[in-house]
């Protein structure tokens, strides 16, 4: 119980330390764009830009998510036996009852979303609901739930859209540059010369590292929740379960893409089904692998 609270606490300091670490690097890559392009309005717009985009996606991303994943909300009446699923757990884990979504899709997927567990969803397919026993889905649900209970999701809502904004400008400037926008005059020599390559090489492999910032801190939740909602059911047996019979699913899921494959308790992609798997291919990863996965819980 212990570790679960430090790692509220972690996922809670880790939300603040990359929103102002990702608000630095923004204010600090307008800053060398102003002045190579001589285009001094970059600065202030990219901020209020960024600031806005982060404010919005954050109260709203649970919306944004869902409406992607073309998901509608269910009632108790709609399925009984996952409503009593989802609250015998919640009761165990002192969770509020989140809301409860479905994706009309044979592909055996879930994941949870929303700021806080107050404000939280768990969403199933249909595939899921139809092709896993009940230990098994207790063991997705528990998952879910941990990932609630931890602020996971409101850690990874955070990361997903500060690296949506870091591609997005990223981008744009780039664009800027290479138009060859700007003024002439602005710091001419060999200070305007390192600043211009400073600020191109920035603009290129920024989106790269944040994205694999982003998809390092997701494959970690994904082992500490597996743990966490073995935890809870005290059935390490059925997550296993589920987790072998997703994987060997062999249909990708239609309403994922990867904007929100991380979000998922498997990857929904089946990108690399059959295919040889090297360190570097790793890093780009949604989730760890579900041998290892499966092994661990097997060890509990």
């Amino acid at each position: 119980m212990a570790l679960v609270y430090n790692e509220i606490g972690s996922n809670k300091r880790k939300t603040v330390f990359f929103m102002a670490g990702f608000l630095i690097f923004i204010i600090g890559l307008g800053w060398i764009f102003s002045r190579v392009l001589g285009m001094f309005w970059i600065l202030p717009v990219a901020v209020a830009f960024a600031s806005i985009q982060a404010v919005v996606s954050y109260w709203y991303s649970d919306r944004i998510t869902l409406g992607i994943s073309k998901a509608h909300e269910i009632t108790h009446e709609n399925n009984k036996d996952l409503f009593h699923i989802v609250e015998n757990l919640c009761i165990t884990a002192g969770l509020p009852m989140p809301r409860i979504y479905i994706i009309e899709d044979s592909a055996p997927n879930a994941f949870a979303t929303g700021r806080d567990p107050e404000h939280a969803v768990i969403c199933y397919t249909t595939g899921i609901i139809e092709k896993l026993d009940k230990p098994e889905l207790e063991g997705v649900t528990a998952h879910e739930l941990s990932h609630i209970g931890n602020y996971d999701i409101r850690l990874m809502t955070v990361i997903v859209v500060l690296v949506g904004i870091v591609v997005l400008l990223s981008d744009w400037f780039l664009r800027i540059s290479f138009w060859g926008g700007g003024d002439d005059d602005s710091d001419n020599g060999q200070l305007g010369l390192i600043l211009m390559i400073a600020g191109i090489v920035l603009a290129i492999l920024a989106p790269v590292i944040a994205m694999i910032i982003q998809l390092a801190l997701s494959r970690n939740r994904e082992y500490l929740a597996d743990s966490s909602g073995a935890l809870l059911t005290r059935y390490p047996e059925g997550l296993a379960r589920a987790l072998e019979k997703i994987s060997a699913d062999t249909e990708p899921l239609e309403a994922a893409n990867k904007a929100t494959a991380h979000l998922y308790i498997a990857n929904p992609l089946k990108e690399h089904k059959g295919k040889p798997r090297g360190w570097f291919s790793g890093l780009f990863d949604t989730h760890p692998p579900i041998e290892e996965r499966v092994k661990k819980l097997r060890e509990m």
